[in-house]
């Protein structure tokens, strides 16, 4: 297969590397906003450099990787369908609500496969619960506990353009939490705090973040999110249901201690998500090109971001108002 990548910051990178290892990538054609970091990447992993975003679309893909920055997602989406070539975005797929709804309205009218990044969905843990759950092995579900913790907050500059604590991070349990137990989210309780660093006050957002979700068939999930966890980066989904829990992400290297300290992790906690999620971003390559190929369906649509946007869009106002608030399907 011939495929293309547009964009190689902090996830490009990581997709371009990923490309150069999978078979299925024959050839790899690589643009970015900066040529010399476009070549200096395809040089690393055997790809080749195109000059411009026209010369990437005119050399006939059979599929592209977005990884650009978040305002150019919805014109590069809308053009790859264009041209019919199957292709893969980076969350979030618009930088907007009101973008995200056009695009995945316009998108319903075509048969082009589209795959959004939620990693998430690949990874071995959360893909065991979601077969428990289909198996009805844990009975019938009563509470979910989802964390996303980073070991440290991401640069000053960064925060005011990030959306807030629940688009960002927070979307990741939102998405998967409807992954898990195929259910949908009916109402949003949430409310945050700041005790760090003063530029997230200042950008109107909070390092820590709580979310209380109402699942359609009365399930209730408890989302946290943080930017501060000294113990280390940590993400974990504990599923408990009237016959058994399940929990992914408790692993040797989750940052976890008893109390009293009586034991600790056996191995270095993971530095970030990268490392975390290592496997699942390379399973979800693997599946984009199955996708693309027409082996598959995609495992994560434009429908499935869009409804993780509407919860992150709920618990934002949530917060601001103080007030529950019901969840759009739409």
């Amino acid at each position: 297969m011939k495929v293309g990548l547009i964009g190689v910051g902090r996830m490009g990178m990581v997709h371009a590397r990923m490309l150069g290892r999978l078979p299925e990538a024959e050839q790899i054609l690589i643009a970015d906003l900066d040529p010399a970091r476009a070549q200096a990447v395809a040089d690393e992993i055997g790809a080749k450099a195109v000059a411009t975003v026209d010369d990437l679309f005119a050399s006939g893909l059979d599929a592209i990787v977005v990884a650009a920055v978040t305002p150019a997602h919805d014109g590069l989406v809308r053009r790859a369908v264009g041209h019919r070539v199957p292709v893969f975005c980076e969350k979030p797929l618009a930088a907007d609500l009101a973008s995200s709804r056009a695009l995945v309205a316009d998108l319903a009218a075509t048969d082009v496969p589209v795959q959004v990044g939620f990693q998430r969905r690949f990874d071995p843990g959360y893909l065991a619960i979601r077969d428990a759950v289909r198996a009805g092995e844990l009975g019938w579900l009563h509470t979910l506990r989802a964390c996303t913790s980073d070991a440290a907050p991401p640069h000053a500059s960064y925060v005011p353009t990030s959306g807030g604590i629940f688009r960002d991070c927070s979307v990741h349990d939102f998405d998967a939490i409807r992954f898990v137990t195929g259910r949908e989210v009916v109402e949003v309780y949430a409310t945050g705090a700041n005790r760090g660093d003063a530029f997230f006050t200042e950008a109107s957002d909070v390092d820590t973040g709580m979310a209380l979700l109402t699942l359609d068939d009365g399930t209730l999930a408890v989302c946290t999110a943080t930017r501060y966890n000294g113990a280390g980066y940590d993400v974990r989904l504990e599923v408990c249901g009237s016959k058994n829990t399940l929990v992914a992400g408790l692993d040797d290297r989750a940052p976890l201690i008893a109390a009293p300290a009586s034991s600790q992790p056996t191995g270095e906690p993971y530095p970030g998500f990268l490392e975390r999620f290592a496997l699942a971003y390379e399973a979800e390559l693997r599946a984009f090109l199955r996708v693309a190929a027409g082996q598959a369906q995609a495992e994560c649509t434009a429908h499935d971001s869009l409804a993780a946007m509407l919860i992150a869009e709920a618990a934002t106002e949530s917060r601001i108002t103080g007030k529950p608030v019901a969840v759009s399907r739409t």
